[in-house]
């Protein structure tokens, strides 16, 4: 088997605001009124929607009750942590913007622009895409796949750095797992200065558990043959 990098499956644009936006439990929110952070108060439809229920004293039920019909123009802001303590630990961001409408006891956002940032840089979404693109499967599962990988599995992790070339690994003084989703685990390489991430890349996309946990033994047995050949 050869060495897997960065290249190949990635999620698109789209697939990955939607896992940040399915994940995130915090919400930033700017109005005309001010900022606020909003913690478990928002929700995300099947669509795209955001739905907030805004606490009683916060920046945005002010917002509300100053603009007109109460329909405040917001952006809102999500940010995707790594679950396992790494450097620049923030993946990603997603901004969404545009006006906040009643809906019962809640507002409800339908974009009217959407960007995501990582580490390639901003990107805008396009809304339809992102109204008929599903969260990725392990979205949620993610932050406890992760950390259980770290703290229980070091030794697997070292082991998969066999399936990085030997002159990525130059200098390298961690290895920790940063991401994971239905196409491929991304582990973050530091150094003493600076930090590179590289993607392994699943031979088939993993939809659930099971299936994870089929590609992550493949992915082992992969980097046993290199150790293998090296020797």
């Amino acid at each position: 088997m050869g060495v897997r990098q960065i290249a190949a499956a990635v999620p698109s644009t789209a697939a990955h605001a939607r896992s940040v936006l399915a994940a995130a439990w915090t919400c930033g929110v700017t109005t005309d009124v001010g900022q606020d952070d909003l913690v478990g108060a928002h929700r995300v439809d099947d669509d795209g929607a955001v739905r907030i229920a805004p606490p009683p004293d916060s920046v945005l039920a002010a917002a509300v009750l100053c603009s007109p019909h109460g329909r405040p123009t917001t952006l809102l802001e999500f940010a995707d942590a790594a679950p396992v303590p790494v450097r620049d630990r923030v993946r990603a961001r997603v901004w969404l913007s545009g006006e906040l409408v009643p809906d019962g006891e809640e507002l409800v956002l339908r974009p009217e622009r959407a960007v995501l940032q990582n580490r390639s840089g901003r990107t805008g979404i396009d809304l339809d895409e992102l109204a008929a693109t599903a969260p990725d499967p392990l979205a949620l599962a993610e932050p406890r796949l992760l950390t259980h990988l770290a703290d229980a599995h070091p030794e697997a992790v070292e082991q998969l750095t066999r399936l990085i070339a030997p002159d990525s690994l130059h200098g390298v003084v961690r290895v920790q797992p940063l991401a994971v989703d239905r196409n491929g685990l991304t582990l973050r390489l530091e150094r003493m200065r600076g930090q590179a991430d590289v993607r392994l890349t699943f031979h088939r996309p993993a939809d659930d558990l099971g299936s994870l946990t089929e590609r992550m033994h493949q992915l082992l047995a992969s980097a046993q043959t290199v150790s293998r050949r090296r020797r």
